[in-house]
């Protein structure tokens, strides 16, 4: 399934900080990618009406196992990648930023051929 490369990033976003913190509020998300209040808020509302997220009584955001499925696999695109950059000879920072506007756009087909090669070089 295809969302917007904003909803992937909120998405990765709610997983690492759920790792990091094992909770997450809106508060959390605004502060982890430097946007407001209000467009996280409406961010929220879009991706908990598309299934997701939730959002309990409290306040604190969960992903659904689909929210879940994707957003690992930004993350797991981030990672590979940016770790790849960097044992290509980029420097870190680019590296990352690097990742971060690929890991949206690549195919299955060729972050699957990437992950082969790069994993095979780390042996």
């Amino acid at each position: 399934m295809k969302i917007q490369e904003s909803a992937e990033n909120y998405l990765e976003s709610i997983l690492i900080l759920g790792q990091r913190n094992g909770t997450v509020r809106s508060i959390d998300v605004a502060n982890e990618l430097g946007f407001s209040k209000p467009s996280v808020s409406i961010a929220m509302k879009n991706l908990r009406e598309n299934g997701y997220i939730t959002v309990d009584d409290n306040g604190l955001i969960s992903l659904t196992d689909k929210g879940r499925d994707i957003a690992e696999t930004i993350y797991e695109r981030h990672t590979l990648l940016s770790n790849w950059l960097v044992r290509l000879g980029v420097d870190e920072k680019t590296a990352v930023a690097d990742a971060c506007r690929m890991e949206h756009v690549i195919s299955a087909e060729s972050f699957a051929a990437i992950k082969r090669h790069a994993t095979q070089q780390e042996k």
